[in-house]
């Protein structure tokens, strides 16, 4: 069978979409707080016959930049949070085949509670619920929970690979027969049938048995987007959707055959995940037209928004440090944050000690050049996004937007019937649940 693109609509549950500039595009939509603007969201996703709708999240609004939140309210840098989780089930009653998908840290929710969330959206979706495995990674999200700091890179997955062990035992816990519902005998489900984890660990501590019967898609799909050695390592064991975000087509490439080559050293068949790199495309009826719009979209992006948030992603005071002043190698080790981000700009901007100018440069941290730019008319997108495909640089995209929703209604009606028609993208949503729609028959237990 011919392979065909995933596409994932990238959203959050805040006052803007993961640029952070967009709530600034003249286009923007501003009723952020109501049910109405994450609808048509869907609305528009789900008619683009997008795999998923995947909500990203944190719990602390960025207020690690010059100790304060105030710059970032002032700005609108990703202050506004809602719980995505409550989002999607609004939604779930919304659309019929578009997946749901949400992020939800194993650094402070006790197991049994994501265990339970996502196995009651996959139910009241019919079997479309995803999960967004991270660990959360500054000291901001840590406060707001209760915590001293936030937890040691490397001890962030070593916890959360028992974490994973104890969720997916308890979704493990109801066989797919146990309710019988008899009413002539009493019987509503069979105890043989429904264990107990009783899981005493390093880390946790969990009894069961599980309050959720087993879900329609047997377990909902497990999403993560682990780059770093240990990350990565900890993506391949566990996620059935890598997220990845690849500055160029060459550096996808290699990437992409290094995670199928280790893969295939831990014996993971590559046919049981799909790697996505998140992309901006900015598409119209002409290439003039859409290098009008990109040079809009990019004119909307201020210094603040790169500082706030390079010093959200690495747990850094970016404002501590004068803007030509070189990290030591104390300060680069001690990064708690995404070391992804880290690693990336030590690479391309060839030092061992960059400046903060030259982390908001190789970052881009704040701007759509954080993520490739495919940019033209809708051939010319769907040219660039087949080659990728292709070229095995990855199994399709999370499609960020510049602005909401045009930008996702653009890509919607210009690009995917371009995709269609090259045989490239489904025309029609071939199963009922998130994980058939993407290819995969059941999940794979590791």
């Amino acid at each position: 069978m011919a392979r065909s693109m995933a596409l994932v609509g990238f959203v959050q549950a805040q006052n803007c979409s993961n640029y952070a500039a967009s709530w600034r595009h003249p286009e923007a939509a501003h009723d952020f707080l109501t049910l109405p603007y994450y609808q048509r969201i869907a609305r528009t996703l789900e008619a683009g016959k997008f795999q998923l709708m995947f909500f990203d999240d944190r719990l602390a609004m960025p207020d690690i930049f010059e100790g304060s939140h105030a710059e970032s309210v002032r700005n609108g840098v990703r202050v506004v949070k809602l719980d995505p989780l409550v989002v999607l089930a609004t939604l779930a009653a919304d659309t019929t085949r578009l997946g749901l998908g949400a992020t939800m840290s194993t650094s402070y929710y006790p197991p049994f509670h994501v265990a339970r969330s996502f196995a009651t959206l996959d139910h009241l979706s019919n079997g479309r619920a995803g999960w967004n495995v991270v660990t959360s990674l500054n000291d901001s999200e840590a406060f707001n929970m209760g915590a001293t700091g936030s937890i040691a890179h490397d001890t962030r997955y070593d916890r959360s690979d028992e974490y994973m062990e104890v969720v997916l035992g308890h979704w493990n816990a109801w066989q797919a027969d146990a309710l019988t519902l008899d009413r002539d005998s009493g019987e509503f489900a069979d105890p043989a049938k429904v264990s107990r984890l009783d899981h005493v660990g390093e880390y946790f501590r969990s009894r069961g048995p599980h309050t959720v019967p087993r879900t329609p898609q047997d377990h909902p799909l497990i999403i993560q987007a682990g780059q770093s050695g240990r990350g990565r390592e900890f993506a391949l064991r566990w996620a059935e959707l890598i997220f990845a975000i690849f500055p160029n087509l060459d550096f996808a490439k290699r990437v992409y055959g290094e995670i199928e080559a280790q893969a295939l050293a831990s014996d993971r068949d590559p046919e049981s995940y799909r790697v996505a790199p998140l992309i901006y495309p900015i598409v119209a009826e002409s290439q003039a037209e859409a290098e009008d719009k990109a040079a809009l979209i990019e004119s909307l992006a201020k210094p603040i928004d790169g500082l706030a948030l390079l010093s959200e992603a690495l747990n850094f005071d970016f404002g501590s440090k004068g803007l030509d002043e070189p990290f030591s190698d104390d300060e680069l080790d001690a990064i708690s944050g995404l070391r992804s981000i880290r690693d990336r700009v030590i690479k391309l901007s060839g030092k061992a000690n960059p400046t903060v100018a030259e982390f908001v440069k190789f970052s881009a941290r704040g701007t759509i050049k954080e993520a490739p730019n495919f940019i033209g008319s809708p051939t010319q997108v769907a040219d660039g996004l087949e080659q990728w495909f292709t070229e095995k640089a990855c199994d399709g995209f999370v499609v960020g937007a510049s602005h909401v929703p045009g930008a996702y209604v653009d890509f919607v009606e210009l690009v995917v019937p371009e995709l269609q028609r090259r045989g490239l993208f489904h025309k029609d949503y071939p199963s009922s649940t998130l994980r058939g729609n993407l290819g995969f028959s059941g999940y794979r237990a590791p």
